[in-house]
């Protein structure tokens, strides 16, 4: 059960997106910097997402007539400037996530401005337009990341876990809507097996490791929510795991009434339903904690 439903448009019982992170190489570069450039396992394995992943998955959406919602930091996005290309050729959102992946929370507010200010730029750069949305690496979005977001006049987040459904947050500075992710629909902890940055998962079979995705959606259709995936091209973007997606989509699309967009679609239809009047969105109000909690 959902408390406050958005009503989604021309009856859809749920608004769905795929989002995918196209880190590429830069996870090994931002964990080990002195030697990355001559690791070229974790090399291969990223390149393999934005020059043969996302392809393969822009085949897909242009056969299914999807438009959706790439996440890339700025250095991935000048290291793959063809990529770029080919995602907003098909009509995609690309969306910030950092500037070499760097986590927020991790680095100096000074630090984290240069880093946001500097992939942003590339944004413009690369794609004629400011970024509606952002996600922070590794969901570690602190209060410098809200107030940069709103201060660069972003819609909307796509890093913090308050609700199933979009919501509004507001602080001093003013407002953006939250586009909450969360991990039960993230390809992470069933795919990654990547010692180099700390992660050894036992990795699951296409079918099982997409599962918790297909669950997390089957409650929201239920509810009346919002579905959203948080995938990696170099994980499902992978041959056997993007069959098992395909399958799943021809029958999502086939059999349910879903509407699956941008996430900056779905946080403007959002946004337009409050300001006719039609639609209470629930607010979270920020700053939740001011100093440390423990003594």
């Amino acid at each position: 059960m959902i408390q406050n439903p958005i009503p989604w448009p021309n009856g859809a019982r749920c608004a769905c997106a795929i989002t995918f992170d196209v880190d590429a190489d830069s996870l090994i570069h931002i964990a080990r910097p002195a030697d990355s450039f001559d690791r070229l396992y974790p090399i291969t394995m990223g390149r393999y997402g934005p020059t043969v992943g996302v392809p393969r998955i822009l085949d897909t959406y242009r056969r299914l007539g999807l438009k959706q919602s790439f996440f890339m930091p700025g250095w991935t996005m000048e290291r793959y400037p063809q990529t770029v290309e080919a995602i907003l050729r098909e009509g995609h959102e690309i969306g910030h996530h950092g500037y070499i992946h760097e986590d927020p929370t991790e680095i100096s507010a000074p630090a984290q401005r240069a880093a946001f200010e500097r992939a942003l730029a590339i944004h413009v750069a690369l794609t004629g337009r400011m970024p509606r949305g952002y996600r922070a690496p590794v969901y570690n979005a602190n209060q410098a990341t809200i107030d940069l977001l709103i201060e660069h006049g972003f819609a909307y987040d796509s890093s913090l876990m308050a609700d199933d459904i979009p919501y509004l947050m507001k602080t001093a500075r003013g407002q953006l809507y939250e586009a909450p992710p969360h991990w039960g629909s993230d390809d992470w902890p069933p795919f990654a097996h990547y010692a180099e940055i700390g992660y050894m998962m036992p990795v699951k079979a296409p079918s099982e490791g997409l599962a918790a995705s297909f669950e997390e959606f089957e409650a929201q259709y239920e509810a009346g929510g919002f579905w959203m995936g948080i995938w990696h091209p170099f994980l499902t973007g992978r041959l056997a795991r993007w069959r098992v997606v395909e399958r799943w989509l021809e029958n999502v699309l086939a059999t349910r009434s879903v509407w699956f967009a941008p996430l900056e679609e779905i946080v403007a239809y959002v946004d337009g339903l409050v300001a006719a009047g039609r639609y209470q969105v629930r607010t979270e109000t920020l700053p939740y904690f001011t100093g440390p909690v423990m003594p």
